[in-house]
């Protein structure tokens, strides 16, 4: 039960991290659905964001002691594939974007949350819970938490496998089901699981979730 080879455990751990996070999700969603943002709402969600993020970094660090860590490379000496990766992520963020001005693809239910109380709190407020906070927690159950977990062989199917579940976990989890909007984050999130993969370090993945995070904030408040 104590490692990442227990089913029984890791599914337990994992239903605890999903809850953590669907508190710190309907904590953003209640400070957001109102109509002016209140500091209360905004304390209540640094709480259990922080919380949450602690926890999760507390237990994601724990557990790597039960892999092999000798493949680890830094993100950071990856120039070429960052790059790439973080234009293919700017890109089908403006084709959403673009989709949704001159094609008349629907609103996501943030651009219509803030629309309709716009206001310069609100929008430092969307910044860091849509654009970083979420994102982060999001790579961490999608990514390092899933294939820690569920998708350890080392076989090309599985992997293919595991990055199509962990694309479609990490649309899901956005709360975002319009169509098109959809599958972007479904491509979206496939792209951060094979970075975290190819690199086997998070620091990839988070890297490019926190980048589309803040560029759909800017694309959605423009």
């Amino acid at each position: 039960m104590n490692t990442p080879r227990s089913r029984e455990g890791n599914m337990i751990r994992y239903l605890v991290y999903l809850i953590f996070f669907i508190m710190v999700a309907l904590t953003d969603n209640l400070a957001l659905r109102s109509s002016a943002i209140s500091i209360w709402h905004v304390i209540l969600f640094l709480i259990v964001a922080v919380m949450c993020s602690l926890f999760y970094v507390y237990r994601f660090k724990r557990e790597q002691r039960f892999f092999d860590l000798s493949y680890n490379s830094a993100w950071t000496s990856c120039y070429k594939q960052t790059l790439i990766l973080s234009v293919a992520v700017a890109l089908i963020r403006i084709g959403v974007s673009y989709l949704q001005l001159y094609q008349g693809a629907p609103a996501s239910g943030l651009q219509m949350a803030y629309m309709q109380h716009s206001s310069n709190l609100r929008y430092w407020f969307v910044m860091l819970a849509n654009g970083i906070v979420l994102p982060v927690l999001e790579e961490y159950l999608c990514s390092g938490f899933l294939f820690n977990y569920w998708f350890r062989n080392e076989k090309k199917a599985v992997a293919y496998f595991g990055i199509l579940c962990s694309g479609l976990l990490y649309a899901v989890l956005t709360f975002q089901f319009a169509p098109i909007i959809f599958t972007a984050n479904l491509l979206l999130g496939m792209i951060f699981a094979w970075s975290y993969l190819s690199t086997q370090t998070l620091w990839l993945p988070l890297y490019l979730a926190v980048l589309n995070g803040v560029l759909t904030v800017i694309t959605i408040t423009i």
